[in-house]
């Protein structure tokens, strides 16, 4: 075989091997034509409100010029025989290495959607927005209890979400803004390892009328930023698959070296079958 059949042939492989590496690299990087989405879609696209549903934790404040008038319709105060306001001692639990905080001053959403809010008894929350939330104890507490309208302020202290597979750090994650977006949970756990199957990424999600979801994420579209997927609620759940050559290899050699076998062999095929038609070209 001349210099010249050799030099075609190292060209050929190295060719090859780079096509192969650049196929694989661009399975990598997310969002790579986003620049095709126009802003005035991005802008579009509304952000929700939470939802209170079954099982959320609110912290639920009442206030007003008259502070005496409006303590006893906050938990875990009440009036001295002094007039002043008492406190009674809070107590803060923290869960797990994500911070998830729990408080006895917080109002747990019942099986059947209701709160038991102080003076009112049970009202029923689920299903609305912190808004409206407000809106309904304003409308029980005043004028029948108060002379004034009260200020109420409601957080939503469990907006939490659970990101497991392929990811750095998988664990549960609670946002302290009552918003979450999938890129910033992916964010939180550390992004995707790089095993992680980054077209196939499942979403499980319960709805606030009880019905289920599964749906399917692909970081390489870019419909995800318009998607009612992109904002997530709370207690959804993100798993992320490992990708086909993880799963395909998980009971053989190690990965790096299952690879490197692989490509060697393929590149040593190649190059003999080159030769042999060099050779029957003479």
């Amino acid at each position: 075989m001349s210099r010249f059949t050799a030099k075609i042939i190292i060209y050929i492989l190295a060719a090859l091997s780079l096509a192969s590496c650049g196929s694989s690299s661009k399975k990598v990087p997310y969002f790579t034509d986003i620049d095709e989405v126009s802003a005035q879609v991005l802008s579009q696209t509304p952000v929700p409100e939470p939802v209170i549903a079954v099982g959320d934790l609110l912290n639920i404040n009442v206030s007003g010029t008259n502070m005496a008038a409006m303590a006893p319709f906050n938990k875990n105060k009440y009036i001295e025989p002094d007039g002043s306001i008492g406190i009674l001692s809070q107590t803060n639990t923290q869960l797990g290495n994500a911070g998830l905080e729990v408080s006895m001053d917080y109002y747990l959403v019942n099986a059947d959607g209701t709160i038991d809010f102080p003076i009112l008894g049970k009202v029923e929350v689920a299903g609305l927005t912190k808004q409206q939330v407000s809106e309904k104890l304003s409308e029980l507490i005043y004028p029948k209890y108060v002379t004034e309208k009260p200020v109420i302020d409601i957080r939503l202290m469990n907006f939490r979400v659970t990101i497991i597979g392929a990811v750095r750090n998988p664990g549960q994650y609670q946002s302290k803004n009552e918003r979450m977006t999938f890129l910033e949970a992916i964010s939180m756990a550390g992004d995707l390892d790089i095993q992680g199957d980054r077209e196939n990424i499942l979403l499980y999600r319960t709805n606030v009328d009880g019905t289920r979801e599964a749906v399917r994420i692909n970081l390489h579209d870019n419909s995800l930023f318009t998607s009612p997927y992109y904002n997530l609620q709370q207690n959804d759940v993100i798993y992320v698959e490992p990708n086909k050559s993880m799963r395909s290899k998980a009971w053989s050699l190690n990965p790096g070296v299952q690879a490197t076998i692989t490509v060697v062999g393929g590149i040593s095929s190649l190059a003999s079958l080159i030769i042999g038609i060099v050779n029957l070209s003479k």
